[in-house]
């Protein structure tokens, strides 16, 4: 057996050596998922038994190769959910939270009935979040990719969510014959000339259909904001994710599809991070979408 100290010490150097960011703290939770521990269980530790060990190099050879943390152990955690990740989809980030709290701003009425869609929906964390906060709340999730919409499912069962969550395969809202009250979406937004220089974790792992939004960052923002008008019913939302310095582009695509842009909101950094749209209509009018049922 190896003293967890020593092993940590290790592990710390080679990764700060690879450039890993806070190379001390991803050795820490390497080690919290070789040995089955969180991180206050690490504390009393002294030993690791050499199955664990021998687990933990095999996660740090690969998180060497800058293989990010999430896709080595299999999950993540978004807003208070514990969610499964795979390379079909992006892995969920803090930032994206910023799209639940602008929700959770514009209808504050945790009981609404309300009917939301995901677009993009990668591992389901927005839609399901979403549905987390609003008990009475149904929705439906797109991907493009059959793997990430399945995926998307199995977080739906593991949440609890599944009985009010559908998810399918297609492109957008192109297989969708219903309006929401909200939509939300986090579409590739990168500009294709940006893609080169992006961390290895995210370049060399995270899907490049999910990342590149064309030459200008803003392909995908076209063609939400000129559906959002037929998804949206009356006074429904749209809640777009973008990137750093897209918000008043994004507003003005928005705009000229007939949305008005009500509100904004930063992520934890202070970026603005999430814009709410909101279809043309006199007060609020929530919907519940009976095929959901």
């Amino acid at each position: 057996m190896m003293a967890k100290d020593d092993l940590l010490r290790e592990a710390s150097e080679a990764l700060e050596q690879a450039g890993v960011e806070d190379a001390r703290r991803e050795a820490r939770l390497l080690l919290c998922w070789a040995t089955g521990r969180d991180l206050a269980g690490l504390l009393s530790l002294d030993d690791v038994e050499p199955a664990q060990e021998l687990r933990f190099a095999e996660a740090l050879k690969r998180r060497l190769e800058r293989e990010p943390l999430a896709f080595i152990t299999g999950e993540t955690g978004f807003w208070t959910l514990d969610l499964e990740t795979g390379r079909d989809t992006l892995i969920p980030r803090a930032d994206s939270e910023a799209l639940i709290e602008a929700l959770l701003d514009v209808c504050p009425d945790r009981n609404e009935p309300i009917s939301i869609l995901d677009l993009g929906t990668g591992t389901g964390c927005l839609l399901l979040a979403a549905l987390s906060e609003y008990p009475q709340a149904r929705g439906v999730g797109v991907d493009l990719s059959p793997q990430a919409a399945a995926l998307a499912r199995r977080n739906a069962i593991r949440t609890g969510l599944g009985k009010r969550s559908v998810f399918l395969a297609g492109s957008w809202a192109d297989a969708l014959n219903a309006r929401f009250d909200v939509v939300l979406s986090n579409p590739p937004y990168i500009e294709t000339g940006d893609l080169a220089g992006l961390m290895p974790e995210v370049l060399q792992y995270e899907p490049a259909r999910a990342l590149d939004g064309g030459t200008d960052g803003l392909d995908a923002y076209r063609i939400l904001c000129a559906a959002l008008p037929t998804l949206l019913v009356p006074g429904g939302y749209g809640i777009l994710e973008m990137g750093i310095g897209q918000i008043d582009a994004v507003s003005a695509l928005g705009v000229s599809s007939g949305l008005r842009d009500v509100a904004h909101r930063a992520d934890l950094g202070g970026i603005e991070r999430a814009l709410v749209l909101q279809s043309d209509a006199r007060g609020r009018i929530v919907t519940k979408n009976r095929w959901l049922d």
